[in-house]
């Protein structure tokens, strides 16, 4: 483990300890949309983070969700979400996580994901494998979408968005043994890594919600991509996660749903 991958976990198992401690305790929620929600929590978390990882990487840029861009126009970038699974986390909901990853010359290389309720610390850098603690983590071997499990999640414009992934999740609850919603991407996307889930997919995310999960599902032995099998683009936001063996199936069932609009919308 590198020292960047280090501090990436010190900040993330910091801010989860927080995270943890002040679960039922929140004093006060703003609202950055209809139905986006931040709290105190999180920008106390968010604050904790940057403390510590700018005094450990002061010539590193940051992305972070609350604050946005920091000390921008260094090759280095670490991108965080100090409380991913804000919605969650509002109601004492226990599936949410710290999220940060370093991107060095615009390739994620490094990335750490905490789950303070479970305790658990996934991680990852590039070309050194994934791991939950210490133990290695790999993928599922499933084989079929029919046999698989798989997760997604919908935009805080659901109601009113062209694209608000309903028809998808129907379509797939329909052809495999499930399609949990957790609101959480990040550990989502860990839980594919680590075989507990066999693919994930969501649309209109942020960099902040990927950039650590694409990461540690790729080095699990993983694909990523966006929804039509090409190369994934965290400044896009929409993603497809898998176990790579049930990849190609999913990206033809979101293609044929895509034609069926296309003809829809030409008639």
């Amino acid at each position: 483990m590198n020292k960047a991958t280090a501090t990436a976990i010190k900040a993330a198992t910091t801010a989860g300890a927080l995270l943890r401690d002040n679960l039922g305790n929140i004093k006060s929620i703003d609202y950055k949309g209809a139905f986006n929600i931040v709290t105190d929590v999180d920008k106390a978390s968010e604050r904790l983070i940057l403390d510590i990882l700018s005094s450990q990487t002061p010539d590193y840029s940051i992305l972070t969700e609350e604050a946005g861009a920091l000390h921008s126009g260094y090759k280095k970038r670490w991108l965080i979400d100090p409380l991913d699974g804000t919605t969650n986390y509002t109601h004492s909901y226990p599936f949410f996580c710290v999220s940060i990853a370093l991107e060095d010359a615009g390739k994620i290389v490094s990335g750490a994901v905490y789950n303070p309720i479970a305790d658990e610390l996934f991680w990852a850098e590039e070309g050194l494998g994934a791991y939950l603690h210490n133990e290695q983590i790999h993928v599922s071997q499933v084989s079929t979408m029919s046999a698989s499990l798989l997760a997604t999640g919908f935009p805080p414009d659901t109601a009113r968005a062209a694209d608000n992934n309903m028809s998808r999740f129907v379509a797939v609850t329909d052809l495999t043994h499930g399609v949990r919603r957790d609101g959480s991407a990040a550990l989502d996307l860990c839980f594919v890594a680590c075989g507990r889930l066999d693919g994930f997919w969501e649309t209109k995310l942020a960099p902040w919600d990927t950039a650590a999960g694409e990461l540690i599902v790729t080095e699990a032995g993983g694909k990523v991509t966006n929804l039509e099998g090409s190369s994934f683009d965290m400044s896009n936001g929409y993603i497809l996660a898998t176990n790579n063996l049930i990849h190609d199936e999913i990206v033809a069932v979101f293609a044929r749903l895509t034609n069926k609009r296309l003809t829809i919308c030409d008639a």
